[in-house]
Formats: structure tokens, C-alpha cells, sequence
């Protein structure tokens, strides 16, 4: 392996043949024990960071990815994650494509059904594919190069190593060619390669590192992509569900006599969430529905409004270090309710019929919902086939799987497929939220310099239970008693300036709702209120906030992003009355980003952010621009969820249904002038992207609002 693929950490990867009767290579990883020094820094996210535990958790199944190579000269790749967007599939595309010397056109990404076998190596989230992929995807591609060399070679006799790959193709020194799939048979039967099958030297990458548009863009913008809805299976009948008005709701009694006898209707059963409607589209499904006469009884949070739990956190959160003879600066913030609104809805369809059942959705935790829905309806998990299709949009809310659950349940009560989806409403009312939270923040200062920084969070407590606490308590991180909440917490959060002495501490209070990871989970409140908090530091010191940042910033990589997004975005620039630039900086998964905005508040339609500049330094970016779209995406996002987009929560329900209320950025609401600066390369390996820049862009754009208008926000959104 080459010496810049030693930040791959404690693993190496051994690849092997698998039998079959064209070339098939999978990949096996083995982990080495790690030095006490380093099992005694656990928890830092600068040594061990939530990503670093994900991988390790997956690293003894990682033999599943294999790379297929058929005889139409096709390269298949099966990819045990989740397409919702975020350009995976183009992302491994190019990483084989790159290793095998092939054509990316001639490269194919399946998604994979739910593969109880491998454990915790199926699980999409925590800007965690592309590092854990990274390197044995390059292991998988560049074994099955060494082993087409050594086939061509054989048909050639000619020695190995004369040979060229080029294009999908092994090329001879006298311009003799053999494509890959001429040669996949052959080297099927190569037991040992002639050629090293080592991944190659970075500095040899014509694929990884270049601007590539998607591979299935042209599918997307022409209709052909298939998503849940868009399956043909036998019978499946267009399905929805009445829910509850209050959070979690259930049904005390209820009369379908006049829905039953409506054009359409095909069945209405009864399942844990509500009452479900079964007709032979989705409108007359819609429309019995609402001719259902339903009783219901209050959820847990019946009686608790946004007030209620505001307070009930403030009181959770544990006190602040009186500040003594210091002088200091304090501040309190809170974060409202976020739906993560992904465009497409929950959907699934699902046959549950003789002993066995078959469900198609967009998981990004397939295995555990596979486990989940054998256990609701009965069966054993083997009977189970889950199979994981292109989803549109997540930010986390894929990591729960309600509807398939519920599909299955339905399709099983009526005996027959169904096609379940979601109405907006539904997902807004009855979906996954970011949690509320309450913050408490109190710097100390003597002769300019930080002496303490302390900060301490109370917030409802987020639903984890979609595999990763149990793939952290599997590789033995039983750190505050195995709590996965507490875990994930101490994995991800940190403050990356040189403040003194630091401390982050969070309470979580467990009511009864629905929540879950949003975008930047944690990081999505902890890094923008320290982002916040920074500025207002920085403006009782007496000093311009981009250089108080640079002046404590104890990262190199971070000082080069921030120094970038303020030359280009020419910070500190004379702006007339009402318009501002504000900055915002964030640090995770190994990766640095650094976000400035320049904002109008002097508009009658409200504050409107009109200029955004990012710079990214993720350690080795494979695609930049999918990279620069994930960026453009959490600096919308961060403009949303600070300005204007929230929930609130009136007597146990949900007040907002759809986007008509729940007041996410529009396109009139995005900046007319965007631009990203990718960093060239500073590590060996990808870092983290995808939840990267969204506290950078909603701290920017909190601190801009703040400078414009000369307030000092303490609650977000600004104006929902």
C-alpha cells in the first residue's frame, strides 16, 4: 500500500476471490489492536470521532462490497448504502472507476437489499460513507485489476507488468487490446496476480479529485429514476393512513361504515398508528379517509406546548461555574422543532403473504428495519426481504423506517401488497424532528484572553435507536455507562479554539415524541450556539470576529478555510445600514469549513441572505462537485432553520402540516451569489462532508442578522 494511505488508520485490507464463473473480488478488513496511549484518549473527536467508531464497528464485514466484472464488459458494484441524494452511487462509481482504470460510464451502483450478515456495515449517517468506504472500495477495484492484468498476460504471452489498462480495457505493447469483460472468466481463475494488486498512488488519480456530475443525473431530470412509488409490483394498491391529531395518538374506537361504501375503497384495517385505507388510487384512498369517524385517544405529550418544554429544559440544563473575579460574558439560546422535510415523502410498498414477506423503501438503517418488521408481524427475520431503493432527500429522517414498518403491517392485516405514502401533512404532524433545546453559555476574559469556556445543553432526547448505539457498545466504546446518546455526544462535540479550560455538557429530558437525527445531529444546536457565542466574545473584547477566531483557532486547517472565506468573500467590506456580513466556522469528521454570508434586513418581506462564500477542507475530496452541492444544500438549510423554518408544539400536536407554515427558504429566499472553495488535498483519505456545513452556514447567518440589525438573538428561528 502507498505510504499517503497510511491514514487509513489501524485497518488493512485483504482481498480474495470469490467463486463464480466471471471475475468476482470482495474485500475482507482486518483490525489491528491500538496502543493504549490512544484507548486512554477515547472520546476526543480530534483522536477517536464518531465516524472513526462507525468504521471500526464495520470493519470485520467489510468483505461484503465485492466488484463484478461481466462478460458485456459491465463493472457492478453493490453498494451496502443508501442513495437519498447525496451522490453516493457517482461517489463509488468513481472511486472503482478510478482504481480499475475504467470507464465511468461502464460502471453500474446497485443498492443493496438489507444484509443481516454484516452487521453494522449498512448503516448510512454520520458523514461516514465515503471515509468507510474509501479505502476498501480502492482494495476490491485495484485486486481485480492486478487479476485482469495477469489474465491478458496469459492470452498475450507477454509479461504482466508491459501491460497498460486504459479505459476498461488491458492494452498490449503492440496495441493488442482485451477488454475486461473478454478477460473476466479468465481472471476468475487467477489465483495469484503476476501484477502488484496495491491501490494506486494519489498522485496517478485521474478520476478521484475531478468535478464529475452525476451518473444518473439524466435518469433523474428525465423521470426514469425509480422511487418507491414509482415500483411496478403485482397488486400493490394505493394506501394512507388516518393519524391521530396529537403526537403518538392512538385509536379508542372507530366507524368505517361510510367509508367502506365509497368509489375505490378495497379495505380499512386497524394498526398501532391509526386506521389504514386501501383503495385504487391514492385520491379515493385520501378521501375515505377523511370519511372515517375515529375516536382518539391524547398522546404522552398531551397538554405540552412549546412553552411548557421550553421550561422544563431550561431547568434540565446543569449550572454554569460561578465566574468569580473574571469578567465574563454569558448568553442563553433556544432551538426550536425541526422537520427534516425531505421533497419525498415516507414511502414504501410491501407483500406480506404465506409465511414471508417482501418490502421495498429508502432505508438508511436497512438491517435493523429488517429486524423491526419480522418482529411486528411475526415473523422470523430470514423471512424477511427488505429491499433498499433510491430515496429523495433525508437529512436523517431515513435512519427510521415508520412507513415500511407500516406497510408491512397493513399488507398483512388485508392479506394483500400495498403501496403506502405519507401525505406531507402526515410527515410534518407525525414525523421525525430535531429535538427543542434550551443552551447556557459563559465565557471568562482577563487581558483579552479566555480563561473558561463553558457551555451546557438540555434537550429533548433524540431517538437513536436505529443500529448505532448498538454498533458503538459492539466495538466496546462503554464509556458513561454504554449510553449511545452520551456516546455520540463525546464523539462528535468539541471546541476548536484554544479557549482555556472547556467544557461541553448535555442533559436530555425523554419525552414521549418523535424524534431523530437531523442534519448535524448535535452539532446541528451545540457548534452554531458556540458559533454565536464566539462573535459575542469577540464584540465584548473589542475585536473584529474573523481575527479573534484566527487568533484562537488551534487548527491550521481551520485557519486556511476561515483565511479563505474572508479574502474571497472580502470580508469587513463597508455595507449601508441594515445589511451585514457574518462568519461561522465548524469542525467534524475530520473534516473544516468555514461559511460567510452577507445579509439584507431592510426588505418588507424579511431578512434575505444575498451573498454566501464557503470553503471546504474535507482531507481528500473524491468528487468536488458533489461536495459543492452537499454545501450549497446545509447553507440553504442553515438560512432556513435560522431565519424563518421551525415547529411548534400546542397541546401535545404539531401546529404546522406542510410548507405552507413550516416556512422552509424558497427560491427567492436562497443568496444570488453563491460560490464554494474546495482546499486541495491535506490528508490521505475523504473526510466527512455530508453534515459538515450546516452550523457554519446557520452560525454565518445568526452572527450577520445580529451585526445588520444590532439585536442579539436568543431564540431560533429568528422570525417562526
Amino acid at each position: 500500500m502507498h505510504k499517503d494511505e497510511g491514514s487509513i488508520g489501524r485497518r488493512r485490507f485483504l482481498t480474495y476471490l470469490v467463486a463464480a464463473p466471471i471475475l468476482t473480488v470482495a474485500c475482507k478488513a482486518e483490525v489491528e489492536t491500538a496502543p493504549a496511549a490512544e484507548e486512554a484518549t477515547l472520546g476526543v473527536p480530534d483522536i477517536v470521532d464518531l465516524g472513526d467508531a462507525l468504521i471500526l464497528a464495520g470493519a470485520l464485514t467489510a468483505w461484503n462490497l465485492s466488484i463484478e466484472i461481466d462478460t458485456a464488459n459491465r463493472v457492478r458494484v453493490k453498494l451496502p448504502r443508501a442513495e437519498v441524494g447525496q451522490g453516493i452511487t457517482t461517489t463509488a462509481a468513481m472511486i472503482v472507476a478510478e482504481e480499475l482504470d475504467a470507464q465511468l460510464t461502464d460502471v453500474e451502483v446497485a443498492l443493496s437489499d438489507a444484509q443481516p450478515e454484516i452487521l453494522f456495515n449498512q448503516l448510512t449517517g454520520a458523514s461516514n460513507s465515503v471515509r468507510s468506504l474509501y479505502g476498501p472500495m480502492r482494495a476490491v477495484a485495484a485486486a481485480a485489476r492486478a487479476r485482469l492484468v495477469t489474465a491478458a498476460a496469459a492470452r498475450f504471452d507477454v509479461p504482466a507488468h508491459t501491460l497498460v489498462t486504459k479505459d476498461t480495457q488491458v492494452i498490449a505493447p503492440d496495441g493488442r487490446t482485451a477488454t475486461y469483460g473478454s478477460l473476466s472468466e479468465d481472471a476468475a481463475r487467477v489465483l495469484l496476480p503476476a501484477v502488484s494488486a496495491a491501490p494506486k498512488d494519489p498522485s496517478t488519480f485521474s478520476v478521484i479529485g475531478q468535478p464529475t456530475t452525476r451518473i444518473d443525473a439524466r435518469e433523474i431530470v428525465t423521470g426514469q429514476a425509480k422511487y418507491a412509488m414509482d415500483l411496478d409490483v403485482p397488486g400493490a394498491m394505493p394506501t394512507v393512513v388516518a393519524r391521530a391529531p396529537t403526537i403518538k395518538g392512538t385509536v379508542a374506537s372507530f366507524d368505517a361504515s361510510a367509508a367502506r361504501g365509497m368509489p375505490g375503497v378495497i379495505a380499512i384495517a386497524q394498526i398501532p398508528n391509526g386506521i389504514a385505507v386501501t383503495a385504487e388510487t391514492f385520491d379515493q384512498a385520501i378521501k375515505a379517509r377523511d370519511a372515517l369517524r375515529i375516536t382518539w385517544d391524547d398522546g404522552p405529550v398531551a397538554g405540552l406546548s412549546d412553552g411548557d418544554i421550553r421550561g422544563m429544559l431550561a431547568s434540565a440544563a446543569l449550572p454554569l461555574t460561578p465566574p468569580l473575579l473574571a469578567a465574563h460574558v454569558d448568553a442563553e439560546f433556544d432551538f426550536a422543532f425541526v422537520s427534516h422535510a425531505p421533497m419525498e415523502v415516507l414511502a414504501a410498498v410491501a407483500d406480506v403473504r404465506d409465511g414471508k414477506a417482501e418490502v421495498w423503501c429508502s432505508s438508511k438503517s436497512p438491517i435493523v428495519a429488517q429486524q423491526t418488521i419480522a418482529a411486528s408481524i411475526g415473523l422470523p427475520q430470514s423471512a424477511v426481504t427488505l429491499h433498499v431503493v433510491r430515496g429523495g432527500g433525508s437529512f436523517g429522517r431515513r435512519l427510521f423506517f415508520d412507513g415500511a414498518l407500516e406497510a408491512a403491517q397493513i399488507s398483512k392485516a388485508i392479506g394483500r401488497p400495498v403501496k403506502l405514502m405519507w401525505t406531507r401533512s402526515d410527515d410534518t404532524k407525525h414525523g421525525r424532528m430535531r429535538p427543542m433545546s434550551h443552551h447556557k453559555l459563559r465565557a471568562t476574559h482577563a487581558l483579552g484572553a479566555v480563561l473558561t469556556y463553558e457551555h451546557r445543553i438540555a434537550a429533548v432526547k433524540t431517538d437513536l435507536t436505529h443500529g448505532l448505539g448498538e454498533a458503538l457498545t459492539a466495538v466496546g466504546f462503554k464509556l458513561l455507562g454504554g449510553v449511545p446518546n452520551q456516546l455520540f455526544f463525546l464523539l462528535t462535540e468539541k471546541v476548536p479554539y484554544n479557549f482555556g479550560l472547556s467544557s461541553q455538557l448535555l442533559s436530555e429530558v425523554p419525552l414521549e415524541m418523535n424524534t431523530g437525527s437531523w442534519r448535524s445531529v448535535y452539532s446541528g444546536f451545540v457548534a452554531v450556539a458556540n458559533e454565536i457565542m464566539v462573535d459575542e466574545m469577540a464584540r465584548a473584547l473589542g475585536k473584529d470576529p474573523a481575527a479573534f477566531r484566527r487568533a484562537t483557532l488551534s487548527s491550521s486547517r481551520s485557519k486556511a478555510v476561515l483565511d479563505k472565506v474572508t479574502s474571497a468573500g472580502n470580508w469587513g467590506r463597508a455595507m449601508p445600514p441594515g445589511t451585514a456580513q457574518g462568519i461561522g466556522l465548524h469542525e467534524e469528521y475530520k473534516s473544516c469549513v468555514a461559511c460567510l454570508v452577507e445579509i439584507d434586513t431592510t426588505g418588507s418581506s424579511g431578512p434575505r441572505v444575498t451573498k454566501a462564500v464557503v470553503a471546504a477542507d474535507v482531507g481528500r475530496a473524491v468528487n468536488p462537485r458533489g461536495l459543492e452541492a452537499q454545501l450549497m444544500g446545509a447553507t440553504v438549510d442553515g438560512i432556513s432553520v435560522t431565519l424563518q423554518a421551525g415547529l411548534h408544539i400546542d397541546n401535545g400536536a404539531v401546529r404546522e402540516s406542510s410548507f405552507s407554515d413550516f416556512h422552509y427558504a424558497r427560491m427567492r429566499d436562497t443568496p444570488r451569489h453563491f460560490e464554494v472553495h474546495i482546499l486541495p488535498p491535506t490528508t490521505g483519505e475523504p473526510g466527512g462532508a455530508g453534515e459538515l456545513g450546516y452550523p457554519a452556514a446557520a452560525a454565518a447567518v445568526a452572527n450577520a442578522y445580529a451585526r445588520a440589525t444590532g439585536t442579539t438573538p436568543r431564540r431560533f428561528p429568528i422570525t417562526g
